[in-house]
């Protein structure tokens, strides 16, 4: 673990109770609150999760391990996903039920994708898993919008990721957001985690945060309850008369789990530091069937800032007067590719050399960049001043600039194996900008497609306006200086694995059976995404649709 890890995790556990065996307590002996049911964590699942049962007139208690609600959500814009929405209808927006099949089938298993057949290539699991995220989505989203808990606002001009595909027939107009965001959006995880957890106060959830569970405790092969710590070294018992429903995020701060399952190097990432894949280790405790570890939302992060709790993933790659090369000096990829498509460029392994070429990333931009697309949204790196910009690198020419990257790098041979640049990094890299600059100035990317898809337009970023200028992705570096770079490698906004559940949210054990009483929700549990991410908000419009779905069956335990 580095410095700034192990800063992060000290600051951490100050604060929450360091992790104990999650080996199951037997029922039996009382309990310090019981409730009908019982949520655990208060993110964008578990908040909403909450609602949806206090709703159906359920008792609930939320628990949060952190010593405040929000998790992830409240770091994330909080775009949401949801198919055939209320205003797409209302807009007279088609948005059939196989239409939506078809796209997330081709996206999310494309070696297995078969139009031809009944499941589109899917395994049955998936399949029901995508049917009920059409089928409940809208439901969940209006309900918490008509409740008060979450009003959005319609988002028709925001494509999906892949709106290309002859897939996507509804290519525009699934997207909302919370209703207060600003322009930009970018703070919708802040007006999100607000009004839902202003409506858990109005309506009744009993909300314990500071709460880490631990294990749950289970009673003639019943799930009835969880066992939680605080700081202080306190053991809580706390009883669900109905069920214990699970919403703790994945395991991107877990380490271990990370380098195991993952399969690639991808370096912590923007989950809130709490989420670290306790639901993993509890539900294996009881027998839960794993699925789809090795599978994870991924972004490019700033390599400095890997492991610090304040850190954002690039969302989106800010400047036109800018490129990424690799350590020999080369451009390797469109920058403006969506986040978790740009993400896989760094994880490519070279057979021959024996190493991952692309581990680490140079983002290098020029003053004109510097002027026009500095930003503090979306995870930018160029970034104004008086802003955190310990990662920026400088030079005056780019000579001084590819040793003033030598020296940064060597100075962070610990986290990258040794990452140095090539030799003759300077002659390659001015022969890049050569090359990268010809192909700006004519507005058209012939090497890697820059700008040629509606979503790398939407994240472009702020640019300097350039009157008759076709391709606003693209301009000439400058021929002067100065200078600017950052080290860029991948990591995750959260992992997408673990135990399986059914479209009701029930965890299955290792035959395909419900746990009783057991029920997960969100990145703590398996998505049947796989490797595609669909759009933006495909994360939390999937996880509202399950938290309703979860809360309902709960409701009748």
């Amino acid at each position: 673990m580095t410095n700034t890890e192990t800063s992060t995790a000290m600051s951490t556990a100050m604060h929450v109770a360091a992790r104990e065996t999650a080996r199951p307590a037997q029922g039996g002996g009382s309990f310090d609150a019981e409730a009908d049911v019982v949520v655990v964590g208060g993110g964008g699942g578990g908040l909403p999760t909450a609602l949806f049962s206090r709703w159906l007139g359920d008792q609930v208690i939320l628990l949060e391990k952190a010593p405040e609600l929000g998790g992830t959500a409240k770091k994330a814009a909080f775009w949401y996903w949801v198919p055939n929405n209320e205003p797409m209808r209302a807009a007279g927006l088609t948005d059939g039920r196989d239409d939506f099949l078809r796209y997330v089938a081709r996206l999310s298993r494309p070696t297995r994708y078969d139009p031809s057949s009944r499941t589109l290539g899917l395994t049955e699991w998936e399949h029901a898993m995508a049917s009920a995220i059409y089928d409940s989505a809208s439901t969940a989203t209006e309900l918490l919008a008509e409740r008060g808990a979450l009003p959005y606002r319609h988002c028709p001009a925001v494509p999906d990721y892949w709106s290309e595909l002859p897939e996507d027939k509804a290519p525009y107009g699934r997207v909302l957001v919370p209703v207060d965001a600003s322009e930009s959006m970018s703070d919708g995880g802040e007006n999100a985690v607000r009004t839902l957890c202003a409506a858990a106060e109005r309506d009744g959830v009993d909300v314990r945060t500071g709460h880490r569970v631990q294990r749950v405790i289970v009673n003639d092969g019943r799930v009835v309850g969880v066992e939680a710590t605080t700081a202080d070294g306190a053991t809580h018992r706390i009883g669900a008369r109905k069920a214990v429903v699970f919403s703790s995020g994945g395991f991107t701060h877990d380490d271990e789990l990370r380098t195991n399952f993952l399969g690639v190097p991808a370096y912590r990432g923007c989950a809130a530091a709490t989420n670290e894949g306790d639901f993993v280790r509890i539900a294996s405790a009881v027998g839960a069937q794993l699925r789809n570890m090795n599978y994870a939302w991924m972004c490019p992060v700033p390599l400095e800032r890997s492991g610090r709790a304040d850190l954002v993933g690039m969302f989106s790659v800010s400047g036109d007067s800018m490129l990424f090369v690799d350590k020999a000096g080369r451009r390797v990829v469109n920058e403006k590719l969506p986040y978790n498509e740009l993400a896989q460029k760094f994880f490519q392994w070279d057979g021959t050399a024996g190493e991952y070429p692309n581990l680490v990333l140079i983002q290098i931009w020029d003053q004109r960049a510097q002027e026009h697309s500095a930003s503090d949204e979306y995870g930018r790196l160029i970034v104004s001043p008086g802003a955190d910009d310990s990662h920026v690198i400088r030079g005056n020419t780019l000579a001084e600039l590819a040793s003033a990257i030598d020296k940064r790098l060597a100075g962070l041979a610990s986290r990258t194996g040794g990452v140095t640049l090539a030799n003759g990094f300077g002659a390659t890299l001015k022969d890049t900008v050569a090359r990268y600059n010809e192909l700006a100035a004519a507005g058209r990317d012939t090497d890697f497609h820059r700008g040629e898809t509606a979503i790398q337009l939407i994240f472009n970023g702020p640019v300097k306006e350039e009157p008759g200028r076709e391709n606003p992705t693209l301009w000439p570096l400058a021929e002067q200086g100065p200078y600017y770079a950052a080290l860029v490698t991948g990591g995750t906004l959260d992992t997408k694995g673990g135990p399986q559940t059914d479209p009701d949210g029930h965890v299955l054990d290792d035959l395909g059976q419900p746990i009783p009483g057991l029920y997960g929700v969100g990145n703590c549990v398996a998505s049947a995404s796989a490797q595609a991410y669909w759009a933006g908000g495909a994360t939390l419009g999937p996880i509202l649709a399950f938290a309703h779905r979860a809360a309902t069956a709960a409701h009748t335990e």
